[in-house]
């Protein structure tokens, strides 16, 4: 039987993907551009999913970073229909620690730091899994993020972790504020002024992208210095 290869490091890589956990398939949509140094892992809010153009939107500027993208949904469509199943933090934190382990092992991604970009309750699940996955996860960031629905959890969050709220998102800044007290990792709460929780307005999408994008390349693959 022939070896499987290892990629090159400078392969264009986009394609989807079927991830298996919990006795379900996950699809995903995973990109890598070329000369990428590490794969940042999305985390969709309820009621979203690989689709959204938001997080799409973000996605694109990481793939301009040289860093690769896996957008996945982590519920299947019977189940994001249940709304009971779209807010069960522990159920999508073990979806996206098996999405994690199969990074790890795809030839595509194993070479890779693996970050993670969650929003509205996909931030509480990402700070889930890396309270779980410890030091495997090398950053986090959230975007209008729910990060008290992981607060049994956050003192063990090691990944250095972004928090970005919108200036007029006021019960979600002090959702955040209370969070962040309680994080002992590297850590920053950038507040976007002007910006509602979906950063509909013009401008304040592109500046959660520029703020996640300079996250990732301070921590992913070997040019992220760990700058404070």
């Amino acid at each position: 039987m022939a070896l499987k290869t290892m990629p090159s490091q400078s392969e264009h890589i986009e394609r989807l993907v079927r991830v298996p956990a919990d006795g379900v398939t996950l699809e995903g949509a995973l990109v890598i551009p070329s000369g990428a140094r590490g794969i940042v892992l999305f985390a969709h809010g309820s009621g979203s999913s690989r689709h959204s153009p938001r997080n799409n939107f973000v996605a694109r500027a990481v793939q301009a970073g040289a860093l690769g993208t896996l957008l996945i949904d982590l519920l299947t469509e019977q189940e994001d229909a249940t709304y009971e199943t779209r807010f069960d933090i522990d159920l999508l934190a073990r979806r996206l620690t098996a999405t994690t382990e199969w990074l790890g092992k795809e030839p595509a991604t194993q070479r890779f730091d693996i970050g993670y970009f969650g929003a509205s309750t996909g931030a509480a699940a990402a700070l889930k899994a890396a309270a779980a996955l410890g030091r495997i996860i090398k950053a986090v960031v959230s975007r209008g993020g729910r990060p008290d629905l992981a607060e049994p959890v956050l003192g063990r969050v090691h990944a250095p972790t972004l928090l970005i709220v919108g200036g007029f998102d006021d019960v979600v800044i002090d959702l955040n504020r209370q969070a962040y007290a309680r994080l002992t990792c590297a850590k920053e709460l950038v507040i976007v002024p002007g910006a509602t929780h979906l950063f509909e307005e013009p401008g304040t999408l592109e500046e959660v992208a520029r703020l996640a994008t300079e996250w990732f390349d301070r921590y992913l693959g070997s040019a992220g210095r760990g700058k404070p």
